[in-house]
């Protein structure tokens, strides 16, 4: 019976273990490049004029409001 048991790989143990802090690490980046993209988008309204930031953007009228009211009538 001692010569039918399997002893475990050691050496691929490592290697598992490397190959998964190594893709914990590139999630990391990813997650942290993400945060950085939305920073700097967070900040572009800012660069709006006073003018633009004032004026109005709703049209009760346009169209697509229309027919957004006209669609969803119960």
């Amino acid at each position: 019976m001692s010569g039918n048991t399997k002893q475990p790989d050691t050496a691929a143990a490592p290697a598992r273990r490397d190959f998964l802090k190594a893709m914990t690490g590139a999630s990391a980046a990813a997650a942290a490049a993400v945060v950085g993209a939305e920073t700097a988008e967070a900040q572009a309204p800012a660069r709006e004029s006073r003018d633009e930031r004032t004026k109005a953007r709703y049209q009760a009228n346009s169209a697509h409001v229309q027919a957004f009211y006209r669609t969803n009538r119960y």
